[in-house]
């Protein structure tokens, strides 16, 4: 785990985590605890945080370039951190630098990523108290989508989130990212799904023969995400930002995770940067990245 997007230099640890997309998302029951199984495939994008841990005499010191994110409890870098000394029995302290870029609340897994790469690094600046394995269970105790971000890439994810299967890495690609101006709650989302009718699931198994095929048009073409069309009736933004990235060339545009950030794949770079810079003219957070394997 974080092998090369990890440096430790004495007492530090620089660090990455990636934003990731849905390519398929699909909301299968709700369980007596409130949680949901689903069943959705996830990929790693280039757009990252960097973090930076500096060991401490003690406590736990949480800083980012957002003035409005959270430094106290409520950061999952701090409860990750937190966690990690009592499952490790270490008596220390930590300073997390967060430099944003992923966007907050977007549906990329930004602050699940966070929490992961921040786990992982101390793991390593520690000396590696925590087995891989102690420290996926960890993840999952902090988040459904944490432990995914541990090693990213392409991979199926069942249950809550804690199932995970490697799958063959999606085909290079243009990956545009749009974010609207407006904030989703994930827990909200949920909730509305139960009693939403859903006009179409995700084909897991197509998606699936598309990877293993190489065939990024397939791939495109069975983009799915059930949660698109609660949040889209919620906000009808979403629907005409994914019209425009396929009028502006994206082999097939779709929400990804709660929303409300809309992704399109594209096959040409020419294309992908017309439309990210058309974009840029009505939005802050337009992003073109590339679909990235092996990010840990």
């Amino acid at each position: 785990m974080l092998a090369e997007d990890t440096i430790i230099m004495g007492k530090r640890a620089l660090t990455r985590s990636y934003a990731k997309i849905n390519l398929t998302l699909d909301v299968l029951s709700r369980r007596e605890n409130g949680y949901h199984d689903i069943k959705m495939i996830m990929q790693t994008v280039s757009l990252f945080d960097l973090i930076i841990i500096d060991k401490a005499a003690g406590g736990i010191s949480i800083s980012t370039n957002l003035r409005y994110l959270p430094c106290g409890e409520k950061n999952i870098a701090y409860k990750a951190a937190d966690a990690f000394f009592k499952e490790a029995g270490i008596r220390g302290g930590v300073k997390i630098m967060i430099h944003k870029n992923i966007p907050v609340a977007a549906g990329l897994a930004g602050g699940s990523g966070n929490c992961a790469a921040a786990l992982a690094a101390m793991n390593m600046l520690y000396n590696r108290p925590l087995s891989d394995e102690r420290l996926m269970s960890l993840g999952a105790s902090l988040g459904a989508d944490v432990p995914y971000c541990f090693n990213g890439g392409t991979q199926m994810a069942e249950g809550v989130g804690e199932i995970l299967s490697p799958l063959p890495k999606m085909p290079d690609a243009y990956i545009l990212l749009v974010k609207p101006p407006i904030n989703v709650s994930t827990g909200t989302i949920y909730e509305e799904i139960d009693n939403a009718p859903i006009a179409a699931r995700p084909d897991t198994d197509a998606m699936i023969a598309a990877l293993k095929n190489g065939d990024i048009y397939s791939v495109a073409d069975n983009l799915c995400n059930v949660m698109e069309s609660v949040t889209e009736k919620r906000y009808p933004i979403i629907a005409g930002i994914k019209q425009k990235m396929i009028m502006n060339g994206a082999l097939n545009a779709v929400m990804s995770g709660s929303g409300p950030t809309v992704f399109g794949i594209f096959d040409n770079f020419e294309k992908a940067k017309k439309s990210a810079d058309s974009f840029s003219l009505q939005f802050k957070d337009v992003f073109l990245t590339k679909t990235l394997n092996n990010a840990r």
